[in-house]
């Protein structure tokens, strides 16, 4: 009989874990067409076997955390594309099951439900600028339904992701906190700021109080950030801090298309490490081969 898994918090708390890389780019290196406004929350209804296996490839790489593929999944993109409420909802609780099987029930394995920001379903890049025109109010009742589906799904964390402004913050928090399910919160962020401008310090307070929040941090920011962003998040929050940044690459949201040279590497594990991250993987751009050399840096830090 397989042991049950210790919660995720406590994991953290003995020492740094392994989360996977980006899923998109390991879709489309299989071969997979992205160019749709649902990205890969498209083969979700169309091909889950290969959301799976792209999830399999990243426990075998070393992952200890698989983030799902719902990040640009919600409600009204998936309508735009002819699916109905109870099909959405379906959809949504099969990002977690895929993930959860392909984790095949290991008690070093975790799955986190990704919750994209509101950008993210506009597929038009805004999620890297926020500042949507909405109020907290309006961002809390697009947010709460989605994670609540999610959290239904029983995974072992949402993965509250990408979130490009303090505003957002501070409504997804509010539309998770009757949920029985732990979360972490993860910026994006630019040159010591939010991708809406706001001071890092700032966005990172915000969970200092929280208790349902077990990880506080930055994700899909250029690797040479991240180290002192997770000092910084370590100093403000008081928490573990989660960080994944991407490739290094930049993103034309007009041309979707990556420009630049990647300049993500295994070797700044130790300074992320130092600063006090403890949920450590990649995003956009990072796949398995850089996941299974993160993985072994983590390994000989424990």
């Amino acid at each position: 009989m397989t042991p049950p898994r210790i919660p995720l918090a406590t994991a953290l708390a003995q020492g740094p874990v392994a989360l996977d890389g980006g899923m998109s780019n390991e879709l489309a290196a299989d071969g997979h067409d992205l160019s749709d406004a649902l990205w890969s929350a498209r083969l979700l209804r169309d091909a889950p076997q290969a959301v799976a296996a792209v999830h399999r490839r990243y426990f075998a790489a070393g992952a200890r955390v698989a983030i799902t593929a719902s990040y640009q999944a919600g409600f009204e993109g998936f309508a735009r594309a002819g699916a109905d409420r109870a099909e959405a909802e379906g959809l949504l609780r099969l990002s977690v099951t895929l993930a959860r099987e392909a984790a095949e029930n290991a008690d070093d394995r975790w799955v986190a439900a990704s919750v994209g920001p509101y950008g993210a379903v506009l597929a038009d890049g805004s999620e890297y600028r926020g500042r949507y025109g909405l109020s907290r109010a309006a961002l809390r009742a697009f947010h709460a339904p989605r994670a609540e589906v999610l959290a239904s799904a029983a995974p072992d964390a949402l993965a509250i992701e990408t979130i490009p402004d303090i505003d957002e913050a501070v409504a997804v928090l509010d539309a998770v906190a009757g949920l029985d399910t732990p979360v972490w919160l993860s910026y994006s962020a630019a040159a010591g700021l939010t991708r809406a401008g706001q001071p890092l310090a700032e966005a990172f307070a915000v969970a200092r109080d929280n208790s349902q929040v077990i990880a506080v941090g930055v994700n899909c920011l250029a690797p040479e950030e991240a180290a002192d962003a997770v000092a910084l998040a370590a100093e403000v929050s008081g928490k573990p801090v989660v960080v994944y940044p991407n490739s290094g690459e930049g993103w034309d949201a007009s041309a979707r298309a990556w420009t630049g040279p990647a300049t993500f590497s295994p070797a700044r594990v130790a300074s992320w490490l130092d600063a006090g991250a403890r949920l450590v993987g990649g995003c956009c751009r990072v796949g398995a081969d850089q996941i299974a050399a993160l993985s072994r840096e983590l390994s000989a830090a424990r």
